[in-house]
């Protein structure tokens, strides 16, 4: 093949034909001919000349020119496509350093195999421009719903014709056992689109939570308006789902608009996931109510939250157990999904054994510490008393509230309470000095001689190995494994000292041992308030 006037334009209609073909911009073709004719040049003149190759847009002439760059002389290495000063001056009137030196040179003719290179070249350049189309496209599409046909199957794993590209969808995202033939239409998630070494991906899914509250939305007005909000999404793909829902609008009930006349609404999107039950449930900002109306159908007696372990815990009446938990423990699955808090649940006669037994052992308490019978150690449990240091150090007329004390007893109570104390601190000081604790440590203040023991029995004897400690080394915590919230025991945590009570005397050993300029603690927690000032405002 020669580039001779009679294929001229015929390069510029086939650019033409090829960006209609694939939707991308002519200039992309033309440019990716220019490249590959360059090539073929090169295996003509050489492959270490610097051949380029333009095509004019208008009537497709092709030049190809040979590039020479002006170097310094003790830098020449390719002599084909690099001269010296003096060299240049041939050709140039004033050559400098980083000048070019352009000559036309013949076109070439194109061999078999020149040809087939350039055409390689050319669909290369074609394919990478269609992916970066296909990229700019649905990048931003991620989050919506798209319909597709079904083009083929491969290893469980279904290809989505999309319109102007393909999608995957996994075996993993597909609801249950779904089957689909070439042909059929579906509808799906754009879970994420990545630029890829093949080609951009385009990865669907139908199992994804947002798959469902994208179908409410198509189906709610409301929700597409903005007056209803979906909060939370939970769910077990093909078998059953939770959705938290709230109203911006008093006049609108969040649950009913969803639902629809009949319940049309929620039925249509009950088809599209293959019969999946779906609870909807209103949304409540205090999260004990929440989770309450997230276990229905079963009725709850009791919750408890613990907020900063994540965890909730939940009573229920005995015959309402095994509905509150669901089969296979879907219910309260979904639940903790829906609420982002590990659930606890407990039948009322459970936790009425279990408060029977702390009972018990803060009433034994009592009897050993203070030489009390039964009876009067009950009392004080019972008047929510439930350690030495809330009898020996409360005001004296929270003990006169019980029936039978006096002013004299309430006194004696609390002699008897400190002087155990005492002894306890005493002999945990004895112990502490045993272990090697240093004395730094034994007077840093918030410390107590029982911490002191913990802390020296997990080899922290000093304040310098204190100030190395991390807070939730001291305080506790929580961490992610294997996607289970795992509890990390703290070294104090015991003795009821909390992450804030942790950073701070892990700080004030840090300050005491010079580590830290106490004038940076004051200016980062100034920061800190302005921040939250102008977070307020």
């Amino acid at each position: 093949m020669a580039i001779t006037s009679a294929n001229q334009l015929e390069l510029l209609q086939t650019a033409e034909a090829v960006a209609r073909e694939k939707m991308i911009d002519p200039g992309l073709v033309v440019e990716a001919m220019e490249e590959s004719l360059a090539r073929a040049a090169k295996s003509r003149y050489g492959a270490e000349m610097d051949i380029r190759v333009a095509i004019d847009r208008k009537t497709g002439r092709a030049t190809f020119t040979r590039v020479r760059t002006v170097v310094e002389e003790e830098e020449l290495e390719n002599y084909q496509a690099e001269l010296t000063v003096k060299q240049a001056k041939q050709y140039m009137a004033d050559p400098q350093i980083g000048d070019t030196y352009v000559e036309e040179v013949p076109p070439v003719e194109l061999g078999r195999i020149a040809a087939q290179s350039a055409k390689q070249v050319i669909l290369q350049k074609v394919r990478e421009a269609e992916r970066d189309r296909q990229y700019d496209e649905f990048k931003d599409r991620a989050g919506t719903i798209i319909n597709g046909l079904v083009k083929r199957e491969e290893y469980g794993n279904v290809i989505v014709d999309v319109g102007r590209g393909e999608g995957i969808l996994r075996r993993n995202e597909k609801i249950g056992r779904e089957a689909y033939r070439p042909g059929d239409r579906i509808r799906c998630y754009i879970k994420d689109v990545r630029r890829e070494t093949r080609g951009p991906q385009i990865f669907l899914s139908r199992t994804d939570p947002q798959f469902m509250a994208e179908l409410f939305k198509m189906e709610v007005p409301e929700i597409y308006d903005g007056i209803i909000e979906i909060k939370a999404v939970a769910r077990d793909p093909g078998s059953r789902a939770k959705i938290g829902v709230i109203s911006y609008d008093s006049g609108i009930d969040p649950v009913g608009a969803c639902v629809g006349m009949r319940g049309s609404r929620v039925q249509a999107v009950v088809n599209e996931l293959q019969g999946e039950k779906i609870d909807i449930i209103p949304w409540n900002e205090d999260m004990p109510t929440f989770l309450v109306n997230a276990l229905q159908p079963a009725e709850v007696s009791k919750v408890v939250l613990d907020e900063e372990a994540e965890r909730i815990e939940v009573v229920v009446p005995d015959e309402q157990l095994s509905l509150a938990i669901g089969r296979r423990g879907q219910n309260v699955r979904l639940a903790s999904q829906l609420t982002g808090l590990d659930i606890d649940i407990m039948t009322e006669e459970d936790e009425s054994k279990r408060r029977q037994a702390e009972f018990e052992v803060r009433t034994k308490l009592f009897m050993d510490t203070l030489d009390l019978d039964e009876f009067f150690a009950q009392l004080l449990v019972s008047e929510g008393f439930t350690n030495l240091e809330e009898v020996a150090y409360v005001e004296q007329d929270e003990l006169l509230v019980i029936d039978g004390v006096d002013s004299s007893t309430a006194e004696e109570l609390q002699t008897r309470a400190r002087e155990h104390l005492e002894a306890q601190a005493r002999a945990a000081l004895e112990r502490a000095t045993e272990l090697g604790a240093d004395e730094s440590l034994l007077n840093f203040e918030g410390l107590t001689p029982q911490m002191c023991v913990a802390l020296a029995e997990d080899n922290v004897k000093s304040l310098e190995d204190f100030a190395t400690c991390a807070d939730w080394e001291l305080a506790g915590g929580w961490t992610t494994v294997n996607g289970q919230r795992v509890k990390d025991d703290g070294l104090l945590e015991p003795y009821g000292i909390d992450l804030e009570e942790a950073q701070n005397m892990v700080m004030t050993a840090r300050v005491l041992l010079g580590w830290v300029d106490p004038d940076d603690l004051v200016s980062d927690s100034a920061e800190v308030e302005d921040d939250a000032v102008e977070a307020e405002e």
